[in-house]
């Protein structure tokens, strides 16, 4: 059971997933750094002074009464908050990679298309072999009729 384990861990396609997660992982963290460090607050001070992360709506006071200055003192006091701000950043987290996504797959399927060979255009006639057009159905060389 082991060596078939190894055999599994080891296969080409389980490394390159493994390595991708990784990389997705890394890839994450430097989004949300982009979105909550550099994005954010130019658009919150465009907008005057609004820290988006503070953004919540009250539900439930929590053990010390209300108003809470921001969202970490309303969860600390226990208060029950829909938390608009960090949804915010998190759909603009998912539109930022899911845009290099696109970008991602839109090249390698460029590439693709690019070493694909182009469709035939001719085809060779059975009884002389010359070079005919594909839809023909005379030899133009030979007059054969073709199949």
């Amino acid at each position: 059971m082991l060596k078939e384990f190894k055999e599994f861990a080891l296969r080409g396609n389980v490394l390159d997933m493994a390595v991708g997660i990784i990389i997705g992982a890394a890839f994450s963290l430097i989004v949300n750094s982009l979105v909550n460090d550099v994005l954010m607050p130019p658009i919150g001070l465009l907008l005057g002074n609004v820290d988006f992360s503070n953004i919540f709506i009250l539900l439930q006071a929590g053990k010390t009464p209300p108003p809470y200055a921001s969202l970490a003192e309303a969860q600390a006091a226990g208060a029950v908050t829909i938390n608009i701000g960090l949804f915010i950043n998190t759909v603009i987290n998912f539109l930022i990679v899911a845009f290099v996504l696109f970008l991602v797959i839109r090249s390698v399927n460029q590439l693709r298309r690019q070493s694909e060979p182009p469709a035939p255009t001719t085809r060779e006639c059975p009884y002389c072999l010359s070079q005919i057009p594909l839809n023909a159905k005379r030899c133009a060389y030979c007059t054969s009729e073709l199949p």
